[in-house]
């Protein structure tokens, strides 16, 4: 066989050599993770819920969810591993650096951005008024009322 007919096939293994070994070392590192918990770690679990850890089981975790409120977890439901400080930021609010409440203040609302300067004067003239008025509403002749005896919205004269 011709080596440039084998050359797509050699590609082909090669890249699955690599991304199984990727795999292989994620798994690894997160059941490292998984290992080096202790009571008292905060988690986060693959479903988003953070949580504190108070046992540790073979294959299972207890976790406390709220205080005095416990629930069993399979340790491969355990998505992260946090350090105090970003548990505590995360789920207390508790915020170490602070706000930076020096720079320009933004507000909630454009109404600042809309309301008219007290220097302008707006009558109720310069307003446009959209409303149908009662003159609009009725034909202007017999004949344009005649025409649309009869028929509906949407039907045209057929001759």
């Amino acid at each position: 066989m011709n080596p440039v007919t084998l050359l797509p096939f050699i590609v082909l293994i090669g890249a699955m050599f690599l991304m199984t070994r990727s795999a292989k070392k994620k798994q690894a590192a997160a059941a490292q993770m998984r290992n080096e918990m202790q009571p008292g770690t905060g988690v986060r679990t693959i479903g988003g819920m953070y949580a504190t850890v108070k046992e540790l089981h073979d294959d299972t975790v207890l976790l406390e969810i709220a205080p005095g409120v416990h629930a069993i977890y399979a340790k491969n439901a355990i998505g992260a591993v946090l350090d105090d400080a970003e548990y505590n930021r995360i789920v207390h609010g508790d915020d170490e650096t602070g706000l930076d409440l020096d720079g320009t203040v933004v507000p909630d609302d454009a109404s600042s951005l809309t309301e008219a300067d007290a220097d302008e004067d707006v009558s109720d003239d310069a307003r446009i008024d959209l409303g149908k008025k009662a003159e609009d509403a009725e034909p202007k002749d017999a004949e344009s009322a005649k025409k649309s005896e009869g028929k509906d919205d949407g039907e045209a004269d057929a001759k």
